[in-house]
């Protein structure tokens, strides 16, 4: 299986169980990795026939401002569901960071990482 990488996009949500996150919001990024056959678009030249990963982009920076859930691993199976729906795509690595948890120690970066496919 072939990959196409989208990493960081950025958008802001307002996930989060505690109210302060749902009411200011903070900024999340998300990593992808599409799993597909790319040989058929690559043989004929064609964007139809792969993923257009600029529409991808842009749908899941929509889930991110969209519907607030209260964890980082429903929103990364919303993102999961939007991939698999475009045709090509079989397989589907989804990572949220949340760069601005609410914790009380020094951090870098908080992440949830998930795969899925189509079944």
């Amino acid at each position: 299986m072939d990959r196409v990488a989208l990493r960081g996009l950025k958008a802001r949500g307002h996930h989060g169980v505690f109210p302060r996150e749902r009411e200011e919001g903070q900024t999340f990024i998300v990593d992808l990795v599409l799993g597909l056959d790319t040989r058929p678009a690559a043989a004929d030249d064609d964007l139809a026939k792969t993923v257009h990963y600029g529409i991808v982009a842009e749908e899941v920076v929509a889930v991110v401002q969209g519907e607030p859930v209260n964890l980082i691993e429903t929103l990364a199976e919303r993102i999961a569901q939007v991939c698999l729906k475009h045709d090509g795509v079989r397989q589907v690595e989804v990572c949220v960071h949340k760069p601005d948890a609410p914790i009380t120690v020094p951090f870098d970066d908080v992440t949830v990482t998930i795969t899925r496919s189509r079944v």
